[in-house]
């Protein structure tokens, strides 16, 4: 049996036969065993693609954002880049590259639960497996973090109850359970079988993180959905998703720990927490941060050097291909680009 399933077992049993979906999801993905622990990772060689990996034009963008943004602060000598979920460090690669104002006064704080992600990570950058404590000034970056959050599964049998993993032999199975407490975003009503994410774990984070911030911003990127209500009217399958080698993967109860379990984002219960200074998508923040004046400029690089081009020529042609899939309205494009100040 493989370990991932194997300390589900244990877990179940010890627990008395089921467990809530939330620590089933955090157990597959973030155990000792689990997804983001072994294998799990963004990039070409990964199993899916994130902005950072697109190539450098996304970092590009964010750097003139990140500068604009220290200079509405006062450009403080003291400033604090943190990225939560940070990889194997792509997008810090990217920010470092590309030199922003800020970036002779910042301090990057690369934040990753996996160790074989943070081994990665590039100089130049702190490296932690947590959020450190104390309050700082800056900006914390949450690239497609909070989708893979744990969440509670609520599910609608003539009223709302909570899914818990159990066991049937040794085949995961799932129980529905009364709720463990109400949640405010359920709808009075849904369709037999519908299905919606309550997503406390990431507004425990936003709300931590908020408080840590003495003067900046959150910026959340993600696939989200505005209300929860929208959610449970939908095929589940499209807003609880599986990922493995840029794939879509099996039903998230099917090898434990060797598929990405992920969710869309519901907007309306981090609101709960705080509402969004601005929400947008992420070709409209990217419009708004100069993607393309940036392709523009690679375009003109490009042509000038075309009869002998070299690798930064190349380099600036493929601002092209990179902004096409980053605006992308059926991709990329589609994201929600939050942000959020305390």
């Amino acid at each position: 049996m493989p370990l991932v399933a194997s300390s589900l077992h244990e877990t179940i049993r010890a627990a008395g036969g089921a467990i809530p979906f939330r620590d089933f999801m955090n157990i597959a993905l973030y155990g000792e065993d689990g997804f983001y622990a072994r294998r799990g990772e963004a990039g070409r060689r990964g199993d899916f693609i994130t902005s950072p990996e697109v190539g450098p034009l996304f970092a590009t963008v964010l750097a003139r954002a990140l500068d604009a943004w220290w200079k509405e602060m006062g450009s403080p000598e003291s400033f604090t880049v943190m990225e939560v979920g940070a990889g194997p460090g792509t997008l810090a690669r990217g920010l470092i590259a590309a030199q922003p104002e800020c970036s002779k006064v910042w301090t990057y704080v690369a934040v990753e639960i996996s160790e074989q992600q943070r081994a990665k990570h590039p100089s130049g950058v702190i490296s932690l497996a947590e959020i450190p404590e104390g309050k700082f000034t800056g900006v914390v970056i949450a690239n497609e973090l909070l989708d893979n959050l744990a969440f509670d599964l609520c599910v609608f049998d003539q009223e709302w109850r909570e899914s818990w993993i159990g066991l049937n032999g040794d085949q995961l199975v799932e129980v529905l359970q009364p709720l463990s407490e109400p949640s405010p975003f359920l709808p009075v009503f849904a369709k037999h079988g519908a299905r919606v994410p309550v997503q406390r774990e990431a507004q425990e984070w936003l709300r931590s993180i908020l408080q840590k911030i003495e003067n900046g911003r959150v910026l959340v990127f993600d696939y989200c959905t505005p209300l929860t209500a929208m959610a449970a009217a939908q095929p589940w399958r499209e807003w609880l998703r599986t990922y493995v080698g840029h794939e879509k993967g099996q039903h998230y109860l099917n090898i434990p720990g060797h598929q990405d379990i992920t969710t869309q984002v519901m907007i309306d219960q981090l609101a709960a927490v705080k509402a969004p200074e601005s929400v947008r998508s992420q070709s409209q923040f990217l419009q708004l941060w100069g993607i393309d004046e940036l392709v523009e400029e690679g375009r003109l690089a490009w042509e000038a050097a075309a009869a002998a081009p070299n690798l930064a020529a190349m380099k600036m042609r493929s601002r092209i291909s990179e902004a096409a899939a980053l605006l992308d309205p059926n991709g990329l494009g589609s994201f929600s680009a939050l942000t959020f100040t305390p």
